[in-house]
């Protein structure tokens, strides 16, 4: 919270809600939930906010949500969102400084939302897909260089501080920067001055157009695994010699690029602070402009020992602040301890994003219906009632939680010693520890709100018709199916000798106390998410032998949504487990598999210990069956409905609270 200004602008906060996709245009408008969405950040203390990437060009448009590009239609839509940000000022008065970023990614675009052309400085490939991109002219440079000034004149037009021009994870901007993308032999390439003449024109553009008040970031990546990607030397060389001609205001670096995806929004398979040495090595060598951290810094505490060390002047922390919009006012008024922290699952955010629905968080499913909540805060209700909820999973967690911050008077019951349901076993796998923290955070919110917990309890039916609550909730989720059905075998319902000694679920392996299960494991996988992938990785890592056969082209495919996929199967393969793909078990044989794959059909008998199934739970509905025969009102809400993922509950058990 020490005081810094932005180029005359004082930041309240030294943490930023920096620039990522929200995906919630409408008709290429910003709308209704984008202003929920960035009022929220706003209404929580974030010192800057930098709206999502704006198209410079027509050939710059990369998804279905972009804004439009080259367009005066944005400037009103946009001059609301900004106007109610400035709103929410603090006890100082201060009101976030508002950024827009502005984009293009060369010969990573996307045609099919397009329908133009990827353009690039040498016409090599697109990293998007299997699209070339188009040699740009002369001509056609100065045309996006204009389409740049144009952008941020409409973004002052529109009340932004400032803009952030995008020149991160190799686009358009870094294709002009690096040797391998730009093999131009004209004034645009070649020596390292040619190289830096686009971006320079472009900042310096800017700075004439819009003048001398206006504020000018630059985003930029190091991705040094990645040979034809610049070192981290060649980033610190580009960001000194724009910051010598005082180009930019500010500079911001991230981690991974097109070539290497999956380090661009981290997830738990990576350490914290990802991008905090680069940020550091950048500040090293800056004189004018500031210098920003981002990339795994996850919490209030963690930015405040980036800044305190002096890696960075200010903090970027995206998913944290959509995990929890008020991170910032809860750290600095000393309530660290309330903070909902982003578990790094990708699920909901990016996860929501690549399948092109507006984002959203699985923590916090508030994310997104801001405008349709009334924010991350539900109302307080004007008529409390005695409530009920039966089981402390997700969903019942979630549901107990926000009944009571609106004031109704909760008594949670649950059957197991502890609190959290099969997503604490998630929580057990390797580098999923975040998940056992969510439900501590839980548990002290539960008390903080006075809810009554009750454990060990075996609920029936009588018992919750005898209480008299008004209302009553039931999420007891679902159990393991222990059939071994396999989707690729539709017509079998139960596997052949899944009965037979040594086949456990996963649930079996994973709980507490767990038999150990080690020699040769084969892990079933007919889910293809991490309850798959990660309990193979936890159990070869703990010593047994394990391969994961799954009817699906890969395995842990269904992570590809949360850019998760890859470094799991990494890891696994790092650890010595063995994947095969396109394999269905026909039979377990008590010491061995009978193995087939689906595309020869070849058959073979596998020697294993233990066989470990992966496969949909399912749904305990006796409960309610039994209510409803005894004539008790009751909700049911989680996975005791239909087995599916931890988002849902949570989402179930938030959006139930809210209209009790």
């Amino acid at each position: 919270m020490q005081p810094l200004s932005l180029r005359g602008r004082p930041l309240r906060s030294r943490i930023t809600f920096g620039a990522h996709t929200a995906n919630m245009s409408v008709d290429g408008l910003p709308s209704e939930r984008h202003v929920g969405y960035y009022r929220e950040r706003a209404r929580g203390g974030a010192g800057m906010i930098v709206v999502e990437p704006v198209p410079v060009h027509r050939t710059a448009v990369l998804t279905r949500g972009n804004f439009r590009a080259d367009d005066d239609a944005v400037i009103a839509p946009f001059r609301r969102l900004v106007d109610v940000c400035r709103a929410e000022t603090d006890a100082d008065g201060l009101a976030p400084v508002m950024m827009l970023q502005l984009y293009h990614v060369g010969q990573h675009g996307d045609a099919d939302n397009s329908f133009e052309p990827n353009w690039s400085p040498s016409g090599l490939p697109s990293y998007h897909d299997a699209d070339g991109s188009h040699e740009m002219s002369g001509d056609e440079i100065v045309e996006i260089i204009e389409s740049f000034v144009r952008a941020a004149t409409r973004a002052q037009a529109a009340g932004f501080d400032g803009v952030e021009i995008f020149a991160a994870y190799h686009a358009l901007v870094d294709q002009f920067w690096t040797p391998w993308s730009n093999r131009r032999t004209d004034e645009w390439g070649g020596s390292f001055e040619n190289r830096m003449r686009l971006s320079a024109a472009i900042l310096g553009g800017i700075r004439e157009a819009c003048g001398d008040d206006f504020v000018v970031g630059l985003a930029v990546n190091v991705d040094p695994d990645v040979g034809a990607s610049l070192s981290l030397a060649e980033m610190c060389e580009i960001v000194a010699w724009h910051d010598e001609r005082r180009l930019m205001d500010y500079v911001t670096c991230g981690t991974g690029s097109y070539f290497d995806f999956y380090k661009l929004m981290p997830t738990s398979l990576y350490p914290a602070d990802l991008g905090v040495p680069y940020a550091a090595a950048l500040k090293a060598v800056t004189t004018h402009a500031l210098v920003q951290a981002e990339s795994h810094v996850r919490t209030y505490d963690g930015a405040n020992a980036v800044l305190a060390a002096g890696h960075a002047d200010l903090v970027s922390i995206v998913r944290g602040q959509i995990a929890d919009p008020h991170l910032v006012d809860k750290g600095r008024s000393g309530r660290g301890g309330e903070v909902r922290q982003c578990i790094s699952c990708n699920q909901l955010c990016w996860g929501r994003r690549s399948r092109d629905y507006f984002i959203s968080c699985l923590v916090n499913p508030s994310a997104g219906r801001e405008f349709e909540w009334g924010g991350d805060v539900g109302p307080r209700t004007t008529e409390p009632k005695s409530i009920v909820v039966v089981g402390g999973g997700p969903a019942g967690l979630e549901a107990a939680r926000v009944a009571a911050e609106r004031g109704h008077r909760v008594q949670l019951v649950e059957a197991s010693t502890v609190l959290g349901g099969q997503f604490r076993l998630a929580g057990l796998q390797p580098t999923r520890h975040q998940i056992v923290e969510l439900i501590e955070w839980y548990e002290r919110e539960l008390g903080r709100l006075g809810v009554e917990v009750e454990l060990g309890r075996a609920v029936t039916a009588a018992w919750l018709g005898e209480l008299g609550a008004d209302e009553v909730v039931i999420a007891i989720g679902a159990a393991p199916a222990r059939a071994g059905f396999q989707r690729a075998v539709p017509l079998v319902d139960r596997l052949e000798g899944v009965d037979r000694p040594g086949v456990w679920a996963i649930h079996d392996v994973l709980e507490p106390g767990a038999p150990v299960v080690g020699g040769r494991v084969l892990v079933l996988d007919d889910v293809g998410d991490w309850r798959g992938i990660g309990t193979a990785m936890h159990l070869q890592e703990a010593g047994a032998a394990v391969t994961v056969v799954t009817s699906a082209a890969v395995v842990g495919g269904g992570l590809f949504h949360s850019a998760a996929d890859v470094p799991a199967r990494k890891r696994f393969a790092s650890a010595g487990g063995e994947m095969r793909p396109f394999t269905v078990v026909d039979a377990w044989l008590g010491d061995r598999a009978r193995l087939r794959s689906t595309l020869t059909g070849e058959v073979e008998e596998v020697a294993f210990d233990h066989l470990v199934i992966a496969e949909t739970a399912v749904p305990r509905s006796s409960l309610s069956l039994e209510l409803t025969e005894a004539g008790v009102a009751h909700h049911t809400i989680g996975d005791c409905v239909a087995a599916r993922r931890a988002s849902l509950a949570i989402y179930e058990g938030k959006s139930l609270a809210l209209r009790l």
